[in-house]
């Protein structure tokens, strides 16, 4: 990955959040800094589903709302697959 970049997915997390609740039902997202994580909505604003901040298995948050695995334990954090679409490509 670029400087370039790098750094600007760096400036978004400085002005979004660092990491990242979504919905396992409808795929809503939500960026949140660790100080407000308290704040979320226990569940979904658009569909009422779960929302989701952290791994099932290990507590570990996650930055990318793409994310469909724990980067810490491997855990599945969602299927990976939203309306029928992948949400990942395959690696290249």
């Amino acid at each position: 990955m670029s400087k370039a970049s790098e750094w600007l997915r760096e400036e978004r997390r400085k002005t979004l959040g660092d990491w990242v609740a979504f919905c396992l039902r409808c795929g809503y997202v939500q960026r949140y800094f660790e100080d407000f994580e308290a704040e979320l909505p226990a569940a979904c604003p658009q569909c009422e589903g779960e929302l989701r901040a952290r791994c099932p298995e290990c507590d570990a948050r996650f930055s990318s709302a793409f994310a469909v695995e724990c980067e810490a334990c491997g855990a599945e954090l969602r299927p990976p697959e939203q309306f029928g679409v992948k949400i990942r490509r395959e690696s290249r």
